[in-house]
């Protein structure tokens, strides 16, 4: 989900015309909104749902690729 919402984060900063910084910049707030969001999705739906099973997943999976690898890449990506 990442790569998909900074390709997502990509495609709107060239419609808007956002300089280099801000097209990094949007790509990277697109890409962290799976992580960011998914915890409180997943609290109000299914009240089974284990917190400790989609939090490690969201957060120490999605969170360290992104500061890994992703950013990385999304900054090669906006100078392109």
């Amino acid at each position: 989900m990442p790569i998909v919402g900074s390709l997502a984060g990509y495609v709107m900063a060239l419609l808007v015309g956002l300089s280099l910084g801000g097209t990094f910049l949007l790509m990277v707030l697109s890409a962290s909104a799976s992580y960011i969001a998914v915890p409180a999705a997943m609290r109000s739906v299914p009240p089974e749902a284990k917190l400790g099973i989609y939090l490690s997943l969201s957060l120490g999976i999605t969170f360290s690729y992104n500061l890994t690898i992703g950013m990385p890449l999304y900054f090669y990506s906006a100078n392109l």
